[in-house]
């Protein structure tokens, strides 16, 4: 099953992170997405204006809502940049590529 269609998971607080080699493994579905430090991942994405930046952030955050898990966003005038991790586990969980993959869907 691809990544944007599976359903995100909560974790448990401490619950488990990805290992680098899990994390490979998931960003061959991400080719857009950065891993920093192990820690998140982060993409920006362009558009032609702030109008398209802002009704692409709505529609994200419609799934955001939808899954139960949340990215952080940062939105200006012709972009909008991600930061996608679990905050209870601290760090990387398959639920972060789900969220990836499933704001990777939207029509740009």
């Amino acid at each position: 099953m691809a990544l944007r269609d599976e359903i995100c998971v909560p974790c448990r607080d401490g619950g488990p992170t990805l290992e680098a080699e899990g994390l490979a493994s998931l960003q061959a579905e991400l080719p857009d997405w950065e891993v920093l430090e192990g820690h998140h991942l982060h993409r920006r994405i362009s558009f032609p204006d702030f109008s398209a930046a802002l009704a692409w952030l709505n529609h994200a955050g419609a799934i955001c809502e939808e899954q139960g898990h949340h990215g952080d966003f940062r939105v200006g005038w012709g972009y909008v940049e991600i930061d996608i991790y679990t905050h209870k586990a601290d760090g990387l969980t398959r639920a972060d590529a789900v969220l990836a993959a499933k704001f990777d869907a939207i029509s740009l």
